[in-house]
């Protein structure tokens, strides 16, 4: 098992991915502590968890990620059912206001923007005293498209999705010298809450092709949300060691084995979010 004898504390665990990355935890021999806000749903999630999973620990709490005391209140309770955390998985998320920018509510643009990046900024810094207290620790975010490609109609997501991996980088930094390892995970296109909630949108607020794409993702399915859970989990193990401050594509990118390729990571810019000049492309524009 790959996780036995770890904890985590799992953020957005009552449905979708969260879910799928509690089960696949338990899996490994993992004990969870899961939050979400919803309490019916996450007490439901909780109570067939164990059942399912009767020789670890399943705990849950609710919580709003963006509020500071619930959210340090959710950290006191996972540490003090679970005595120490080994991983957090930073999966809380929406998608926010749907439409041009310029006529979205703002005060539901900011709270999307709270949701997204204050529920990995909060119980980042809640848990990172503990981590370094034991000098070792993985804290795993995840991402989505709007980090790595303009979203038109759904700005607050792309904009606070950006900023969160661009913070992951920033922590990844900070964090090494305690052997804490900081990743973000693109689960790619998931048939979840998210993607009804394009469709009830509709294409005059997202947009044609986007609400295309949902459709089909709907229709004909999507990326399991195995691999992401999957890739979760690798990035929870001792396996992943050292390697920190990526974005990880669960779908696309060879990270079963990418242990082989740490001490190239740690020197290179791959699977970061960095700015393109001329000569990136093949190009030279003016003089120096």
């Amino acid at each position: 098992m790959k996780l036995k004898k770890h904890n985590a504390l799992i953020t957005g665990a009552s449905q979708g991915l969260g879910k799928v990355i509690a089960e696949h935890f338990l899996r490994e021999g993992a004990n969870v502590a899961l939050c979400a806000r919803n309490e019916k749903e996450l007490f439901a999630t909780r109570d067939e968890l164990e059942k399912q999973f009767p020789a670890q620990k399943v705990i849950a709490k609710t919580c709003d990620v963006s509020d500071e005391k619930q959210v340090n209140e959710l950290v006191a309770f996972a540490l003090g059912r679970l005595i120490s955390l080994q991983a957090v998985v930073l999966n809380a998320g929406v998608y926010g206001p749907m439409g041009p920018t310029e006529s979205v509510p703002l005060d539901e643009w900011r709270r999307a923007m709270d949701i997204n990046l204050y529920g990995v900024l909060l119980p980042g810094r809640a848990v990172i005293p503990h981590f370094k207290k034991i000098k070792r620790g993985k804290i795993i975010v995840l991402s989505g498209g709007g980090a790595t490609n303009p979203l038109p109609n759904i700005s607050a997501y792309a904009a606070s999705k950006a900023a969160v991996v661009r913070l992951m980088e920033t922590l990844a930094e900070e964090l090494k010298p305690f052997h804490v390892d900081v990743n973000a995970i693109a689960p790619g296109a998931l048939a979840t809450r998210l993607v009804d909630e394009v469709l009830a949108a509709g294409p005059e607020k997202v947009g044609a092709a986007f609400f295309e794409k949902n459709k089909t993702w709907k229709e004909k399915g999507a990326v399991p949300m195995e691999l992401g859970a999957s890739l979760a989990v690798y990035l929870a193990s001792p396996e992943s060691d050292g390697i920190t401050g990526r974005l990880i594509s669960a779908q696309w990118d060879p990270w079963k084995d990418l242990q082989q390729h740490r001490e190239e990571l740690a020197k290179s810019d791959i699977y970061c979010l960095r700015r393109i000049v001329p000569e990136d492309r093949g190009k030279k524009w003016g003089n120096k």
